[in-house]
């Protein structure tokens, strides 16, 4: 997780424009990686001559664009010598980035510049932009036919509500094919904040049918926490009456979304920032780099000044944020703790998993579970209109 800032943070300077050419693209040791910077860096470079369309045509939502590279003997210590790169719909995620106030040049650069790092969470594993602002998810093909499915729903429903959503921002889908292997990536921009840390995060269900973490899980040092632990561990929500007001009227109109799609097996992901807590951490940190004779007290690392453009860039202000301070137009999920609360926190809160429809394979699944654990059950395979007003009734009492 990326260093929390201190008081000692310095002044933010203006965002800088430049042009797509001068964008240095990551030369990665991962052919995938490598075919991935290369890609989103060549079709952001294409779109930047394609005109927006005053308004998006039904057929924007059926479109792709690809391009097939075949290098002999040619710049083989960075790429393969035979790749393909195909973008799903470049006009729509185009406009959603616009929708959500994420420049072309700043994706570009948040996904090129610098390889991504793999992550792991509740057992699967995604990639992490260099600077923390956009997860990369590796997907099935299954994935990229529901995303298509959905998408002009979602793009309709993004439209109407200017952008504020507690749902996942979809940012941009790829198919890159290395060594006649294919591989699906779906953008988004992470949930999380890039610069303070998370120390504790749950997946909420709203069931209590094996929703467990285990021992295993428990034992890493930022397990993915489920809804037994969060009752178990007395864990509350300290954000003031406004913000739940508007946190939960935002929940609602997602979650009445996701059931007009017949949309189920969603999560509310959050994520928990301890103030203090990062604070000392700074101070062993700082004082750690001191002893080692590494860096100066005066630039820490993790510091708004050490970031090049990029997602993060809009970070200009005038005045240095304090500690746990953020700023709302990169961390559009975080909302901060109570002034009266038990502790002086940060929530991140936002709906992951989104993709999963109620078909023939969740039927059998819920009838399966309903044999095992009998109708009454509290399990996790239900009818869409049920597993929304089950969540929506466990997300309204973790708040304090």
């Amino acid at each position: 997780m990326a260093a929390s800032v201190g008081p000692w943070t310095r002044t933010k300077t203006k965002k800088k424009h430049f042009v797509p050419q001068r964008v240095k693209v990551l030369r990665s040791a991962d052919p995938l990686l490598g075919v991935l910077a290369w890609g989103i860096n060549h079709q952001i470079n294409e779109l930047n001559q394609v005109p927006q369309p005053v308004m998006l045509l039904p057929d924007d939502f059926k479109a792709n664009s690809k391009v097939k590279v075949n290098n002999h003997l040619f710049n083989r210590e960075n790429l393969p010598g035979h790749f393909k790169f195909k973008e799903y719909c470049p006009q729509v995620f185009r406009n959603l980035r616009e929708r959500f106030n994420i420049d072309d040049q700043d994706y570009q650069v948040s996904l090129t510049r610098s390889p991504p790092t793999y992550e792991t969470e509740g057992g699967g594993r995604f990639l992490l932009s260099y600077d923390r602002t956009v997860v990369i998810k590796e997907i099935t093909s299954e994935d990229v036919a529901d995303v298509h499915s959905l998408l002009s729903h979602y793009h309709q429903y993004i439209v109407k509500c200017h952008g504020s959503t507690l749902l996942p921002q979809f940012l941009g889908m790829y198919r890159l094919s290395v060594d006649n292997e294919e591989s699906y990536m779906l953008v988004m921009r992470n949930m999380f904040s890039h610069r303070l840390t998370i120390h504790r995060k749950y997946d909420l269900k709203g069931s209590l049918i094996s929703r467990e973490a285990s021992d295993k899980e428990k034992g890493k040092e930022l397990p993915t926490l489920k809804d037994i632990d969060f009752l178990n561990m007395n864990q509350k929500v300290y954000i003031s009456e406004e913000a739940k007001k508007d946190f939960m009227e935002k929940l609602k109109r997602d979650v009445e979304f996701l059931v007009q799609l017949k949309i189920m097996d969603y999560s509310l992901l959050l994520g928990i920032h301890d103030v203090q807590r990062a604070e000392q951490e700074e101070e062993e940190d700082v004082k750690e780099e001191e002893e080692d004779g590494e860096g100066e007290p005066g630039a820490p690392v993790g510091s708004y000044g050490t970031y090049p453009e990029g997602i993060g860039s809009y970070l200009n202000s005038h005045k240095p944020l304090e500690p746990g301070d953020f700023d709302p137009y990169i961390d559009v999920y975080a909302t901060k703790s109570a002034e009266n609360g038990p502790q002086k926190e940060v929530y991140f809160m936002g709906l992951i998993d989104i993709l999963t429809q109620y078909d023939a394979k969740k039927k059998a699944a819920h009838a399966a579970k309903t044999v095992k654990h009998g109708a009454g059950a509290e399990i996790s395979t239900v009818h869409p209109e049920q597993y929304a007003k089950r969540f929506l009734d466990f997300v309204t009492n973790i708040f304090a």
